[in-house]
């Protein structure tokens, strides 16, 4: 097809290409409608540029995609590191994998049909166009934009695609009436009846210019169908079953379907498949379906039938492939065992969302099969939807096998229903479900003398403990685990007991635990205990938050977040992404802060994880501009923290209200009359020092008298004894400067006060700035600080979460250069990047950046 009207599309693409021959990378996506001409464009480029590598590969239209599929089919034909073929390679081995070998020479990437992807090839895609500025690598891929779905896996990558340096996206739109007369040109089509027939699309008037005497079509289906008229019948058939292998029809199973050479000459002559990928395959994806449209009602199973038998004959390895083909076949019992098979494979590579597909598709083919059987695999199905935030769906199936168990008279697996129940429903909001699960689990355990599962349910059962600050009953319910816990080597069991062992003595005031807790999570993470390792990031991080431990906590992060992404965990990265919004909020950096929060709020999740966040959303715009809470993040934050009744969660969130109380001068019953109750009830719990400072604190500046049980957290304690001072200087060195300010402000000097109002403005909290300019006035004070006209001159306020980043290593010593090479970027958008943060904080150069960090929470 001659390629009209794309000259822009191919200049842009052509200097990608060159970029990479160059050292310098970029990223292109490529999007349209089928038949646009996307892979016109893809093949010109590459033809043009014979001299770089080039890999290739592509997605399939299967009912659920092939795990790695285009990367599986590039190791395949030799191009990509031995890695990928590697058995139960994780997600993040393939990543770094793919990069080391792609950043070794330069090379044109091309992966087309984006909106087949599963999940971690769209991973292993985003892992590389967030650093394909630090590679020589041009990543072309493509997709028709009118097939991706809300929940679509790829809508991520194509979001980088859109806001991220050295990536960008090239629409291809329809031809042109003048680009159709070209393409007509000397024949007696008339080219603005061809337009209008064909409304532009590319595909679709070449196929027409090639049969011109014909009449018009009136779809592409007519035009690709006309070239069959003279095809013998059985011929038909085999391009029938062409069509019905997505992917390819495999050369080793053509014998198999009785497809010899005469044959594959017949259909060559049709001008419609094409030999790629070690099969045939349609030239268009439009003539595929074409031919697919043909197949009689009734035929479509008969000819899966075949493919599947003769997969099957050849040992395919590929069990996505064979269940879509057993699907289509009918065939219920193949179906189950080789879409469990699939789940597998799925699962390892980190595919979690294709995992729970093909556990679906299992399930749904296997409803006479045994109670423990389908007991199994719903329990299974439930993990993957766990694993993939759908924790509504984990809960139901996982309850649905209680009944399953019962019936098959397994109680060790019913007690290990029981046991995911229960931490399903702690991250679901339901505390006190998940306590009976957890009870109900150990006691039929304990029933049938199951020592694992007993251990298993009393370790969860010290984790609830852990984090309801019941230490007491937490070290009872370890001690029961650890007790009936193989001792041998170091199984999850033993880990997962020793983690949450060092939770509690770390909560309890043993700083020494913290290190022996890192060093748990680095084991769980070296043996490929993901979700134990996670848990264990995501635990220490809040502890590390909670209890002001903030550049610690920072550090945990850079850690943990990227290690969600990269093993698909994204029901950790939720709770993990709301511990780094309440970090960003104690640094003041209003902007990041928000950034996380509203991700948290606006995706699914763990709702336990949403307290902080709806706490954030409320707080900044009181802090910023003094606009209290009119959305009512502060109401679902009560709810929610009343239903988890963990002491840390309520005492927060009557923080924020008597906040908000003291800025409007607006009562609020919840804070006068429940907030003094609750700090008596819940300050003394173990977990609670900093809370029930927190909280004790504001009741303070209200006037509301309160007792505070048991110690509170130091800096709070200076603040209730009157040692302003001390606690300002206390604030200072943790990196809270918002909790500076209002020790300075709570001060009766009036150099302290105002010295309170210049930090707020500094940090751009004007709104709680303003409170203290109206009381120093209403105490006649004479020199208050005028109201800002702007932001301050520093402002980490604005700065987002990848300024934030950038300015962290430039507060570290980095230079741009390293700063490239830490963020996997290209010096330029290093050197962009730094420009752009110096500008928000208005400073001159990067030097004042380090003189500041300590001020600008930086570092």
């Amino acid at each position: 097809m001659e390629l009209l009207e794309r000259d822009h599309e191919l200049a842009a693409l052509d200097a990608a290409v060159s970029g990479a021959r160059d050292g310098e990378g970029s990223g292109i996506a490529v999007a349209g409608e089928s038949g646009a001409g996307k892979s016109a464009v893809l093949d010109s480029v590459c033809r043009t540029h014979a001299q770089v590598r080039v890999l290739r590969a592509s997605c399939d239209p299967l009912l659920t995609p092939r795990p790695l599929g285009p990367f599986r089919d590039l190791a395949r034909d030799g191009g990509l590191d031995t890695a990928l073929r590697r058995e139960g390679a994780p997600l993040a081995g393939v990543c770094e994998g793919v990069f080391d070998t792609l950043r070794a020479q330069p090379t044109v990437l091309v992966v087309e049909d984006l909106h087949w992807i599963d999940t971690a090839s769209a991973d292993v895609l985003r892992f590389l166009a967030r650093r394909v500025g630090s590679m020589p690598l041009a990543l072309l891929v493509s997709y028709r934009d009118h097939e991706i779905a809300p929940r679509h896996p790829v809508l991520p990558l194509l979001g980088d695609f859109a806001l991220l340096d050295d990536l960008t996206t090239l629409q291809l739109g329809p031809l042109s009436v003048h680009g159709v007369e070209k393409l007509v040109a000397g024949t007696r089509l008339v080219p603005e009846l061809v337009h209008a027939r064909t409304g532009g699309n590319p595909f679709f008037v070449s196929e027409v210019a090639k049969d011109p005497d014909r009449p018009l079509p009136s779809s592409v289906r007519d035009a690709v169908l006309a070239r069959t008229a003279g095809v013998a019948p059985e011929d038909i058939e085999v391009l029938q079953l062409v069509a019905t292998a997505p992917d390819r029809l495999d050369d080793r199973v053509l014998p198999a379907l009785g497809v010899d050479l005469p044959t594959l000459r017949r259909l060559d002559a049709t001008g419609l498949v094409v030999r790629a990928r070690g099969g045939l395959v349609f030239r268009h994806e439009l003539a595929r379906e074409a031919v697919e449209s043909t197949i009689p009602p009734g035929g479509a199973p008969q000819l899966h039938a075949r493919l599947l038998d003769a997969l099957e004959q050849v040992g395919s390895r590929e069990p996505a492939l064979l269940t879509h083909h057993a699907v289509g076949a009918r065939d219920p019992v193949r179906t189950a065992r080789h879409a469990l098979a699939a789940a597998h494979d799925a699962s390892r590579a980190g595919s979690h969302s294709e995992a729970a597909a093909f556990f679906e598709t299992a399930l749904s083919q296997s409803e006479d099969v045994a109670p423990r059987q389908r007991a199994d695999r719903l329990q299974r199905l439930s993990f993957e939807q766990y694993m993939t935030s759908r924790l509504g769906e984990a809960i139901g199936n996982v309850r649905a096998t209680f009944p399953l168990w019962e019936t098959a008279d397994d109680r060790v697996g019913l007690s290990a229903a029981h046991e995911t129940c229960a931490i399903f429903e702690y991250y679901n909001a339901h505390r006190q479900q998940a306590e009976a699960h957890a009870d109900l689990a150990a006691r039929i355990a304990r029933e049938v003398g199951s020592a694992e599962r007993f251990g298993a349910a009393r370790a969860t059962r010290g984790f609830l403990a852990y984090l309801r600050g019941q230490l007491q009953l937490a070290e009872r319910c370890l001690d029961d685990a650890r007790r009936v816990a193989a001792p041998e080597g170091m199984s999850a069991l033993v880990l997962r007991i020793e983690l949450v062992q060092e939770l509690v003595a770390l909560v309890g005031g043993d700083a020494a635990a913290r290190g022996r807790l890192a060093s748990h999570i680095e084991t769980a993470r070296s043996r490929g205990w993901d979700e134990l390792a996670s848990t264990g990031y995501s635990q220490l991080c809040s502890l590390d938050v909670e209890q002001r431990r903030l550049r610690s906590a920072e550090h945990v992060l850079e850690e943990s977040l990227p290690f969600t992404v990269e093993r698909d965990i994204p029901i950790c990265r939720h709770w993990q992404t709301g511990v780094r919004s309440r970090l960003h909020f104690a640094h003041g950096h209003w902007q990041a802060a928000l950034e996380d929060a509203t991700r948290v709020l606006n995706e699914e999740g763990m709702p336990v994880a949403t307290v902080w966040p709806s706490l954030v959303n409320a707080l900044v715009p009181l802090r910023r501009d003094g606009v209290p809470d009119a959305e009512g993040h502060l109401d679902r934050a009560w709810s929610r923290a009343v239903q988890i009744d963990e002491p840390t969660g309520i005492l927060a969130v009557l923080s924020a209200l008597a906040e908000q109380m003291w800025m409007t001068g607006e009562d609020d019953p919840r804070v006068t009359q429940r907030a003094p109750d609750e700090l008596r009830r819940l300050g003394g719990a173990p977990n609670a020092p900093w809370a029930a400072g927190d909280l004790a604190v504001w009741l303070d500046r209200l006037g509301l008298v309160a007792e505070v049980p048991g110690a509170v957290a130091e800096p709070f304690a200076h603040s209730l004894a009157g040692r302003y001072d001390e606690a300002a200087s206390w604030w200072h060195r943790a990196g809270e400067p918002f909790a500076e300010a209002m020790a300075w402000g709570d001060s009766a000097e009036p150099g302290r006060r105002v010295r309170a109002v210049e930090l707020l403005d500094r940090l751009g909290a004007t709104g709680t700035a303003d409170r203290h300019r109206a009381r120093l006035r209403r105490d006649g004070v004479a020199r208050v600080p005028p109201r800002p006209r702007a932001r301050t001159r520093a402002n980490p306020a604005g700065l987002t979460n990848r300024q934030l980043e950038v300015a962290n290593l430039v507060a570290r010593g980095f230079t741009n250069a390293e700063i490239a090479s830490r963020l996997y970027i290209s010096p330029k958008t290093a050197d962009h990047h730094v420009s752009a943060v110096l500008g928000k904080l208005g400073l001159p150069n990067r030097r004042a950046v380090v003189v500041q960090s300590d001020e600008l929470g930086l570092g």
